[in-house]
């Protein structure tokens, strides 16, 4: 016997188990999905760790022409090309320290998405899909990496979001779904295990034999789904591990290197993150809609993501974790090779960049070209879903292999059509 009282959790340690996912389900759709997968996740194994991922996202579309495809007969740009330490590779005058280490970098400079619309655009670069295709919601490359080479007993979440609201799980289920994290300095706020730890721990225990119970009489998935989704949370209050969240145990000379603003911070989240095992984080930057004061706007945001960038792969490198971890710069699209009267660039998914760093690919190179202005693809067009699909080669995931939908319908990993670009392996 109990008493009642004893399973009133306080408005902080609700929020504290809030903060880590365990009390977002209704909210997120976690139980929907996450119960028709709640019996096969409490028989499996641990996945084997493999590769991971850090894609940052440049929110908004930034300007191909304007950093890692200079165009100089294209007299619109402001921005002036240097070489790179590969010859006859050029990139954008403020990204002078990612020039430096272009070995480690390959350029897809043949991007060609046809989505111009933000909403539709992020979608597709995130899932491989069309937005609405097929009446379902898909898996962003984040969940699907959780998916593959995430392990289902690590206190640590297997997909993190940094600086802005990702994709999420969709049929995956909701346990590949994102924990996010708006402030990177700050990290995980309610993180850390109430004063009262004894008496929370009791309640915690006793509220989970209440649904165990439950469970047991009324064979409801989705209920050991709930129970499995706050005892990981509570798992991560009490790991050592939760301290990869917290960035003030870096040095300050690192800190400084990534810069601090909040996506130096964020990237240097994410390497602490991998560095303990997460599959994949996704680190965002906005501001790149670029519709006014196209120049400026690309020269201060460039700015920021050159020495974050550039310590992120130096850091990985020296700590043995740039062949093992596969690192994305991208966008929706990118910018028209004019400029209008404000002296903006608008959505240009036509032709565009992105641009790959480690996970032990064939790096040190340009693939694909556009024509002299930066509109054009002439050479090695990559459609999103031969992008999502090399991106899963990269990190060992099959990406013919299917997931199913609540309702049972088998869906592929990356649509078909693909064509994987092969420069890369």
């Amino acid at each position: 016997m109990f008493n009642s009282n004893d399973l009133m959790l306080s408005r902080r340690e609700w929020l504290r188990l809030s903060a880590v996912g365990a009390l977002s389900v209704p909210v997120s759709g976690w139980l929907d999905v996450l119960a028709a997968h709640a019996a096969e996740r409490s028989t499996s194994k641990p996945k084997a760790k493999h590769k991971s991922c850090i894609l940052l996202f440049m929110e908004g579309g930034p300007s191909h022409i304007d950093t890692f495809d200079p165009k100089p007969e294209n007299k619109t740009s402001e921005i002036k090309p240097i070489s790179t330490s590969i010859a006859g590779v050029q990139i954008s005058e403020y990204l002078p320290k990612l020039a430096t280490q272009m070995q480690d970098m390959a350029l897809l400079r043949g991007m060609s998405t046809s989505e111009g619309s933000h909403g539709r655009a992020r979608y597709y670069m995130h899932t491989g899909y069309r937005s609405g295709a097929g009446g379902v919601v898909h898996p962003s490359i984040g969940a699907v990496a959780s998916s593959f080479l995430g392990s289902e007993t690590d206190e640590l979440p297997n997909f993190v979001s940094i600086g802005g609201r990702a994709y999420g799980s969709g049929y995956a289920g909701p346990f590949h779904a994102p924990i996010e994290v708006g402030n990177p300095e700050k990290g995980i706020e309610n993180l850390s295990v109430p004063d009262t730890l004894p008496a929370f721990d009791k309640r915690v225990r006793l509220l989970d034999e209440m649904e165990k119970n439950f469970v047991d009489r009324m064979q409801i998935a989705s209920v050991d789904a709930h129970r499995a989704t706050y005892q990981r949370a509570t798992a991560l209050m009490h790991s050592p591990k939760s301290k990869a969240f917290d960035i003030s145990k870096e040095p300050d000379a690192l800190r400084d290197a990534y810069g601090r603003n909040g996506f130096g911070d964020g990237c240097l989240l994410a390497r602490r993150l991998v560095e303990q095992g997460v599959s994949f984080v996704e680190v965002q930057l906005g501001k790149w809609d670029t519709h006014v004061g196209n120049g400026k706007r690309v020269q201060s945001l460039s700015e920021q993501v050159d020495p974050a960038m550039s310590t992120l792969i130096t850091d990985l490198k020296q700590r043995g974790l740039l062949d093992s971890t596969l690192v994305i710069w991208m966008g929706e699209f990118g910018r028209t090779p004019t400029v209008g009267k404000r002296g903006g660039r608008d959505h240009y998914p036509r032709a565009w960049t992105s641009v790959m760093a480690g996970g032990g690919l064939k790096l040190g190179q340009a693939i694909g070209r556009t024509d002299k202005q930066g509109g054009t693809v002439e050479e090695g067009k990559v459609t999103a879903v031969d992008f999502m699909a090399t991106v899963c080669k990269a990190l060992e995931i099959d990406y013919t292999k299917e997931f199913h939908t609540a309702a049972g319908r088998p869906m592929r990993v990356v649509d078909k059509g693909e064509k994987v670009v092969s420069e890369l392996f």
